[in-house]
């Protein structure tokens, strides 16, 4: 596969994903597979968002 001039790949991701709110998932829902965090992370994710809202 070739790839366009100038265009790098990136050896780091960009974002961390292991702090995310969906990083320990408990459960999935059935028909559409979305991911539900355990309540300890939803907690952790509220409070970031209350924290750094603008």
């Amino acid at each position: 596969m070739l790839r366009p001039k100038g265009r790098r790949i990136r050896e780091l991701p960009i974002e961390e994903h292991s702090t995310a709110a969906w990083a320990n998932i408990e459960r999935e829902k059935p028909i559409s597979k979305v991911p539900i965090p355990n309540s300890f992370d939803m907690e952790l994710a509220r409070e970031w968002v209350n924290q750094n809202q603008k």
